[in-house]
């Protein structure tokens, strides 16, 4: 199972990274899941995400999934797709229709007109996107978090200080700011040390944000 670009990082993969797991799953017969939710969210157009299936070989190991709730603003819509391997996509399909009987109607001809919209849709939110992105990450490093800027995805992943605990932090910042943060640790052990920021969040709040952050570092 893959997640690119990622959740909660925001990292991208680039193309050598999937011939690489292509080779491994040839050789050793594994089946390989990518979730390309945040394919379309992107910052830079030279830099774009890559599709996993782009890579010679793919269709034989493996299927990329893709989400409406992201791309398209329809969270809570449960509304995606999946591509790749016939038979792997064959097998889901049996599964599924033993276990749901399908997204209502209504919802998948809301995904259909979406789709219509979808390329310029996806540049108008990613140029929103960026703005916040920016908004933030300038925001945390005025507090002394030196956060990196994703490339795609609508994460901030913030590392904090050297033994600094993120459910402790996550806390202090909501009790002292009234921001609410997610710890990292909520996302595996590996997650410690980090906070996840999201960019859902509308323009003028995140620039409230920032102002609270920038009041913090003065205190």
């Amino acid at each position: 199972f893959l997640n690119y670009p990622n959740n909660p990082t925001g990292a991208s993969a680039p193309r050598e990274f999937f011939r690489r797991v292509v080779s491994l799953a040839s050789r050793y017969g594994f089946i390989v899941a990518h979730d390309a939710a945040y394919s379309e969210i992107c910052f830079e157009q030279r830099a774009r995400p890559e599709s996993f299936l782009a890579v010679p070989g793919a269709k034989e190991v493996g299927v990329e999934f893709h989400s409406l709730s992201k791309t398209m603003n329809m969270t809570g819509w449960r509304l995606g797709y999946v591509c790749g391997n016939a038979q792997l996509i064959s097998g889901l399909a049996t599964l599924k229709g033993n276990v749901d009987s399908g997204a209502f109607e209504a919802v998948q001809r809301a995904g259909l007109a979406a789709f219509r919209r979808s390329r310029a849709w996806a540049r108008r939110m990613s140029q929103i996107y960026k703005v916040r992105r920016d908004l933030l990450v300038d925001g945390l490093r005025v507090l002394g978090l030196p956060a990196p800027l994703p490339r795609a995805a609508i994460y901030i992943w913030a590392p904090l200080p050297p033994g600094q605990d993120s459910r402790a932090f996550a806390s202090w910042l909501l009790q002292h700011a009234n921001l609410l943060v997610a710890p990292g640790i909520g996302f595996g052990r590996y997650g410690e040390g980090f906070v996840r920021l999201s960019l859902t969040v509308p323009t003028e709040k995140i620039r409230k944000a920032c102002w609270r952050l920038e009041r913090l570092a003065l205190a």
